[in-house]
């Protein structure tokens, strides 16, 4: 079994499939392609149709989107429990899982990840400005504050346990530290930063943060 990412240091698309599989102690191989290099670029268009990362080969077949490889995840591995047990912390951590893949584009935007700004090591850059930004940093806050209130008491990640959203939020802990956004000023009680706190000191993103650094 292949994970196939783009670097190390920045590819937040590609961090999250490698938390999930990691969580599932999987045997997988990792192939790292630089995504902005004209080879890697032409190595991308061999074996990604979309040109995008990640990818999980897998018994003759290509597995691509972080969510679809973490679905699989679960299903391959369904001892792990990847999901909340509870039923309705498990609809409200897919809502959430689902809201971050697919939302926070003004994060994404001017929070972004790529060479000059790195998810690991010491590099730090201003806080962004703008209202929709803002407006996306206060709801990550918001939601984060409100499932560790409900479902948070079994331990520090989102619903207690770590589950897949934890792998999807870890990129936006990342973001967090490298723009050195202020969770207190858009709302948070303190239990916001906690999370980010906890989803950075998790040992698979230390492991990842490690090869990342050890690779420049």
């Amino acid at each position: 079994m292949e994970l196939i990412i783009g670097p190390r240091l920045y590819s937040t698309w590609s961090l999250r499939p490698w938390l999930v599989l990691k969580r599932c102690k999987a045997d997988f191989t990792v192939r790292e392609i630089d995504i902005y290099s004209p080879a890697g670029q032409a190595e991308l268009e061999q074996v990604s149709p979309s040109r995008l990362v990640p990818l999980l080969n897998v018994e003759g077949v290509t597995v691509w989107d972080s969510m679809a490889i973490s679905v699989w995840c679960a299903e391959r591995y369904p001892e792990v429990r990847l999901w909340p047990a509870d039923p309705h912390a498990r609809w409200l951590a897919r809502s959430a899982a689902c809201e971050m893949h697919g939302g926070f584009t003004a994060l994404r935007n001017d929070c972004g990840m790529g060479p000059d700004h790195t998810m690991v090591g010491p590099d730090r850059s201003p806080p962004p400005k703008g209202e929709a930004v803002e407006r996306d940093i206060r709801r990550i806050v918001s939601l984060w504050m409100e499932m560790r209130g409900r479902f948070g008491s079994g331990g520090p990640y989102l619903f207690g346990e770590w589950s897949v959203p934890d792998a999807f939020f870890t990129p936006v802990a990342t973001r967090f530290r490298h723009y050195q956004i202020d969770l207190a000023a858009h709302g948070d009680d303190g239990s916001a930063a906690a999370y980010r706190d906890a989803l950075l000191a998790q040992p698979d993103f230390l492991e990842w943060s490690a090869e990342a650094l050890s690779g420049r």
